[in-house]
């Protein structure tokens, strides 16, 4: 049996409860990993609330590190006491130990303690692909990142400082803008006090930047789509403010020809060489120090409730943890 954070009903953070669950051996393709910390990601309260619906009831958690018990028949990338994090489907990482597809389980370098593979699988697997993969970003391109100071727009700012990139963060504070600056946004935007479309302009003598990268969604949507450039290209890639609404896809050709999409980090990684390759760029820019884990809040796996509401009422910075 394993210590385990489910949903029984989707809801507020009083819906997440604490049991005890069998636990199983590994089949065919599977791990059974024992983890030492879990990660905590905003697709874990879409996931409660209801905006993602799942199938109930249901373990919740999509990234973990710990040390792999047992494996499958199949599964020859990992071994018994290796050292490994992930960032995976199926959800179910708030637990003390689980069976799980082996596929994106990738092995933690021994540079990199537990508590900052737990932190950095999934957000850092996001940055990878924002700037790796979607859309090609070059030294010199000039990306507009909202929420900046969050746990994926910390490394983002790291991450586009490492390769030359101009990367304008917004965030709600004038104390997470100095964040943002300090990890390597070349211009902050407090979009409380400030209209982030006229700043942006501004900063770009009008032209507007290379990428947008939105994971707030509805608040920020139409405003993001007025800071891209000609030909240039918006990346949503979240919706902590409420899912976007219908777009007129004319709109694209009034604001010059520009380029959307919709990304999810879980189709990048579903290929296993695929996620072990951005898995290894990815530590590779962690144990360089280019990129740094900062894990700001910690909170015990029971006291996951209060996690959740820390989070959803953005007083966070960094990364969360929930610790076993």
């Amino acid at each position: 049996m394993a210590r385990t954070i489910i949903i029984e009903a989707h809801g507020g953070p009083e819906q997440l409860k604490l049991v005890d669950r069998p636990v199983g051996e590994p089949g065919p393709g599977e791990v059974l990993i024992h983890h030492k910390a879990c990660g905590l990601n905003f697709i874990d309260v879409y996931q409660r609330t209801g905006l993602y619906p799942m199938a109930l009831p249901t373990a919740l958690g999509m990234e973990a590190s710990g040390v792999i018990e047992a494996v499958g028949p199949g599964v020859t990338h990992l071994k018994p006491g290796d050292r490994a994090a992930y960032a995976s489907q199926p959800p179910g990482s708030y637990c003390e130990e689980r069976v799980m597809p082996a596929k994106c389980v990738c092995k933690l370098p021994d540079g990199i303690s537990f508590e900052t593979g737990a932190a950095m699988m999934l957000k850092g697997l996001t940055v990878h692909y924002l700037f790796r993969r979607t859309t090609p970003i070059k030294r010199g391109d000039t990306v507009l990142f909202h929420a900046a100071a969050g746990g994926v727009g910390l490394l983002a700012c790291q991450w586009a400082r490492s390769e030359g990139i101009t990367l304008i963060g917004t965030a709600g504070s004038d104390e997470k803008c100095a964040l943002a600056r300090d990890h390597g946004a070349a211009h902050v935007i407090n979009y409380r006090r400030q209209d982030f479309v006229a700043q942006v302009k501004e900063i770009t003598g009008g032209k507007g930047v290379d990428v947008v990268m939105d994971s707030i969604g509805k608040d920020t949507f139409d405003g993001s789509l007025d800071c891209v450039a000609k030909f240039g290209m918006m990346i949503s890639f979240g919706n902590a403010s409420g899912k976007v609404p219908p777009l007129d896809i004319g709109v694209l050709a009034a604001k010059g020809s520009i380029k959307i999409t919709r990304q999810t980090v879980f189709s990048h990684i579903a290929d296993h060489a695929t996620c072990q390759h951005m898995a290894a760029d990815l530590f590779g820019k962690v144990i360089s120090g280019d990129v740094k884990i900062r894990i700001d809040q910690r909170f015990a796996l029971e006291d996951v409730a209060n996690a959740h509401r820390a989070l959803e009422a953005r007083e966070t910075t960094g990364q969360t943890i929930l610790t076993l």
